[in-house]
């Protein structure tokens, strides 16, 4: 499919991936945390919580990853700000 769209936002980057690659209409559209828990198959959980499960779903709290270091992880990517390393994922 495509990446991201440079400019875009943490949030739109979030909702594009949890959307499988394109950018959901307003309607269907989700706040950051709701985004990054329906990416993740999660529900409840923080952002870091949520993408670090995205990361590995094995993953315990006291070993989480901050949000750019998790982003990156998940991108398979380094030293990316967070939302740089979303769009930078091609779904």
């Amino acid at each position: 499919m495509a990446q991201g769209v440079a400019g875009s936002t943490l949030t739109s980057e979030m909702n594009r991936v949890a959307n499988g690659g394109t950018y959901p209409a307003m309607t269907a559209y989700k706040a950051l945390v709701g985004a990054a828990n329906a990416w993740a198959g999660t529900s409840g959980l923080g952002l870091i919580g949520a993408l670090n499960i995205k990361a590995d779903s094995a993953r315990q709290p006291n070993n989480y990853k901050g949000l750019n270091a998790v982003c990156n992880e998940i991108a398979g990517t380094s030293g990316l700000s967070a939302v740089d390393a979303l769009r930078s994922i091609d779904l």
